[in-house]
């Protein structure tokens, strides 16, 4: 019996093997792919053996197909909800503040600039 692996199925596996670039998961019997290290969760994994074991058992995300060459492009993070990011809203205080350092910085770029200019005035002068 031949199990029919298509591109978009999401399918449980196990993990066969890790290297620095990826996870090696089975996917049926006698299919394996390749879970790379940028699908292994959202966000960035430096090591994958922080995430993963051999022996895991996991649910992965058929991405890609090649089955003439026989490769399988896996992904754990898209069968995972991406993780909302939470910014803090800034308060009244802080955003003034924020205001007054931005505007300063532009106030006295622009009055150097002017001293800028009126230098290489001076210069000119003096060359001609």
């Amino acid at each position: 019996m031949t199990n029919v692996i298509e591109q978009g199925q999401v399918v449980e596996g196990k993990v066969t093997g890790i290297k620095p670039y990826g996870a090696f998961v089975e996917i049926g019997e006698n299919l394996q792919g390749l879970v790379h290290i940028s699908e292994i969760t959202h966000g960035y994994v430096k090591d994958i053996n922080d995430h993963l074991t051999v022996g895991d058992e996991v649910k992965v995300k058929i991405i890609n197909v090649e089955e003439d060459r026989g490769k399988y492009s896996l992904s754990i993070r898209a069968t995972e909800k991406k993780p909302e990011v939470q910014s803090k809203p800034k308060q009244p205080q802080q955003q003034q503040a924020q205001q007054d350092s931005d505007s300063n910085g532009f106030n006295v770029l622009k009055d150097k600039l002017e001293d800028w200019i009126e230098q290489s005035k001076d210069r000119e002068t003096y060359r001609n």
